[in-house]
Formats: structure tokens, sequence, C-alpha cells
């Protein structure tokens, strides 16, 4: 049985590539798929959440033949109901755009839309170059996606030289070249915020960088961490649950073999569609579990699918409900329909979405530089033994975009080797959130490296949940954490407004 995660948003799942072959990509970054009540209907108080604008950006930063100069379209959405002004030097919060629609992002950052009045704070929310509407070549999938000639103009460093000359461009148009910047990430994006404040310390001031597995590359994380921690996610709830999960691969794969089997297999899990491969049955039940362990939050939340709190504990109640008897399959689907089908409202499971809002681009970024080992499975693990296989990436990357991964630049170009003891000497002013049931944080930074090098842990806490709406019903740790991160940001700019005073003297 070919296994490993494959995750529904990436329509290249369906157009181009097999769901096996994806799997040797490895998980991505989650993304929503539906619309959420997040979203407030762009309206607060009566007044629109952002205005959309856009940037005329350039193609390649780092060359300077004719191709470089051509330009694109990039979008940002900017508020600025709070915004104290140029002439107070009022700070401007920016959050560094991750592997999709920007929209989505800033609805579901609802700390920097709560924080925003008592720093007296412009929001500027920055869409990523190949996503969303911020398309090279004419706005033109067709040509932006075609090749690896023009893909390659796709990376982190282009990235944040697009957010650098974006914001100097906005900060010049304003009169607020004294204004200072704190920029915001969660997941991909907290690892660029992160990588921003040490490539760019001259254009922001700080950076929080939520749930950002920097140290997930070049064998600075063991592969085996991110689905230990989804492991330990389903075993600390219930032996049973875990035991059960553990052990249903097998029974998967002896159905399947069995005549008739998948088509058991399809009627056990109420797929809309026939089953021809039990892979792809199998990546989606990984996606269920991967993805709920991320988002395992302490309140109802709607970011990727409709959920409970502590979706993870719900889905073992699921599983250890005797009403189920002995029937395994059973079990599994009242599970994974906490993720997929909470809500009730869907007839049957769809095991293939469509994607609907332009991640797909994600699967280039894994074959060149987003190297993140996470496929290993020891015995204990709760997913089926199995090594990384790094010859399997090259040979899919080869095939799909006729290029080798590279997997040591991310180290080479950001650093993480000797990370404590190199950033202390040159780093500041960051700000590592880390909830520990979400399995990107095995690739997190952990502990403190400096007095301005903070790391914050959160043994409850799942991926960036610190970024989202605050709720009535969030519980004590996540309200400290919250005030802990303002408290520091306020430290940061009382320093920043204090050197100012004195070297502009």
């Amino acid at each position: 049985m070919a296994f490993g995660p494959i995750f529904q948003c990436l329509c290249l799942s369906i157009l181009l590539f097999s769901l096996t072959s994806l799997a040797k990509i490895g998980p991505r970054f989650p993304a929503s798929v539906i619309p959420r009540p997040e979203q407030l209907a762009l309206i607060t108080k009566g007044k629109q959440l952002y205005e959309t604008r856009y940037y005329t950006q350039i193609l390649d930063h780092f060359n300077f033949n004719p191709q470089s100069y051509q330009t694109f379209q990039q979008r940002y959405l900017i508020n600025s109901q709070y915004w104290g002004g140029a002439e107070k030097n009022a700070p401007i919060f920016v959050y560094t755009g991750n592997e999709g629609d920007i929209e989505w992002f800033a609805q579901n950052t609802g700390f920097m839309f709560e924080i925003a009045p008592s720093f007296q704070a412009l929001l500027v929310f920055i869409e990523h170059r190949f996503y969303g509407k911020s398309i090279p070549y004419g706005d033109d999938k067709t040509v932006a996606y075609e090749n690896a000639t023009t893909q390659g103009y796709l990376s982190s460093t282009q990235a944040l030289a697009d957010y650098a000359t974006l914001i100097l461009n906005l900060k010049n148009n304003l009169t607020a070249a004294e204004s200072p910047v704190v920029v915001f990430g969660g997941s991909y994006g907290g690892m660029l915020a992160a990588w921003f404040r040490l490539k760019y310390p001259h254009v922001a001031v700080g950076a929080l960088a939520s749930s950002s597995p920097i140290l997930s590359f070049d064998g600075l994380t063991s592969p085996y961490t991110f689905n230990n921690i989804i492991t330990q996610d389903f075993r600390g709830e219930s032996e049973n649950c875990y035991k059960v999960i553990k052990d249903s691969w097998q029974e998967i794969q002896l159905t399947a073999n069995q005549p008739g089997g998948l088509g058991r297999l399809a009627a056990s899990f109420k797929l809309c569609q026939t089953l021809d491969s039990v892979d792809s049955l199998t990546s989606w039940l990984y996606s269920a579990y991967a993805y709920t362990a991320m988002t395992d939050y302490p309140t109802p939340a709607n970011f990727l699918n409709p959920m409970p709190a502590y979706p993870v504990k719900e889905m073992c109640k699921a599983i250890d409900n005797p009403t189920w008897g002995n029937d395994t399959f059973a079990k599994l689907y009242g599970a994974v329909n906490i993720y997929y089908n909470y809500t009730g409202k869907k007839e049957c499971n769809e095991l293939n979405r469509t994607d609907a809002h332009g991640l797909d681009e994600w699967i280039w970024q894994a074959c060149t530089e987003m190297v993140q080992p996470t496929d290993g499975n020891n015995e204990e693990s709760i997913f089926p033994v199995s090594t990384y296989n790094y010859t399997a990436r090259v040979a899919y990357c080869r095939n799909a975009f006729g290029i080798d991964p590279r997997p040591h630049w991310i180290t080479t170009e950001y650093g993480g080797y000797d990370f404590r003891r190199v950033l202390r000497r040159y780093g500041s002013n960051i700000i590592f959130f880390n909830g520990m049931r979400d399995p990107w944080s095995g690739g997190g930074v952990l502990y403190n490296i400096s007095e301005n090098l903070i790391a914050i842990v959160a043994k409850e806490g799942a991926h960036h949940v610190d970024l989202r709406y605050s709720t009535g019903e969030d519980p004590q740790w996540l309200q400290d954490v919250r005030k802990t991160e303002v408290q520091i940001i306020r430290t940061w700019l009382a320093q920043y407004y204090l050197d100012l005073a004195h070297f502009s003297i």
C-alpha cells in the first residue's frame, strides 16, 4: 500500500499528478477551502475590513537582464481605520503572505485587527507572488505556470524582496519614512516573517513568527517528528483510539485486496465516487488526521472545515463509541466526519476537491527549496512504518518539472545550523510562537535564544492559534499568550522611538 500525506486543496492532485505521486511531496501548510464565519462578510462596525490595492512589482530582483525588468501587479490589502498617521510616526503592521489567496489570511488573522486600535497601527496584508491575484505574465496562469522557466521566479527570496520594495514604496507614498514596521505571519507566512526580519532589519523592527517551522530543513529535524506529534495527539486522548487507527491500515489493505473490496470501502466511507485505488482513500484519511491535529483549536473553528472545539478529542470519542462494536470502518467514518462533515450537510464524501483558491504552486516550491522531510513513521507511529525517501521526491520533481530540489538552499540562505549560537549574535526582535499539538511545532524554535529572540510555547496550542480572532471561550493560556506578544511588541516600538529621538538630534 503506497501511503503518504496528500492534501485535498491542491488542484494538481486532480489535473496533473496521481495522489500517490503527490504523497512524496509531504504535508503542506493548511489553507482554507471553504468560506468561514471569520470573514465577517468583510464588514466590521459598518466599515470595510480592508481596501484592495495593487503595486507594480518587478519580476526578478536579483538580475539585471532585460527579462528581469518585466513587471506584474501584486495585490495587497490595507486598513487605515486605526492608523495614527505619518505625522505621529504611527506603526505599520504587515502580514507576509502565505501560499494562497491573501484574503484568507487577512480574514483569519484577527489578532492584527484586534490590536491595531491600541497601537494606532496601519494594517497591510501582502499577497505572495504566483498566488491569488498576484500572478506574473499578465495575470495569466497558463503562462506563469507553464514551465520551469516561468515558474523559476517563484521563490521565498523573491517574495521577501517583493515585500521589502512594496513596504518601502508604500511608506514613501504615505510620507511615513519614520513609521516603524512590524511583520506578522503564520505557518509559511511565519517563516517569511522571521526571515524578513533577519534579511531586512532596516525595513522591519520586529517579527511575530507563528507556527513557523524554520528548522524543518536539511536534517535539522527528524523526518519522524511530524507524524510522531500527530501520534501523540491521538494517543494522548485515548489508547484505544490510537490502536484502532494504527491497526486500521492493514485492515483497509486486506479489504481492498478482496473481490469487491474497493466497493465495500467506498460504501463504508460513503464516498461520492467509485474507488479505483486504495491509495486515494488512505491519503484522504491521513489528511483528516493530520489537519485535525494541526488545527486542534480549543474553540469551535471554521478555518479548514467546520469543526468543534478540541476536534482530536471528538474524533477519539467517535472511535471509542461502543455503538460501533468491532466495526473498524464505522469507527473511522465517525471520526473523519468530525473533519469532513461535522455539520452533517454532506450526503457523500468527495476524495478530491478542486483548487478554488490558487494553492497549486506549493508543489513547485516543495520541488525547489521547501524540502521539509516529514514522511517518516517509526514502530510507534499511528501510521504505517515508513522512511523518508528523498530519491522518490527527486524522481517526482524531475518528472513534473524537469528539475532537482535543492535541499540545502534554505539553510544556506537563511541559516539553521548552530542556530542559537549564530542568531544570538546578530538576530533580534523575533517572537516564535509554537503550539505543541501542532505537528509543525517539531521544526519550530522552542527555546529563547536571547532576551529579544523569544520563544512562546503553548502545550495545548495548535497551528498559529495565537493569530486567530479571540472569542469569549478562549482558555486563559491563550489569552496570556496574546498579552505577552502585545507586551513584547510594545517594547520593540518603545525602543524604536527612543532610538529615533536620540539619533535624530
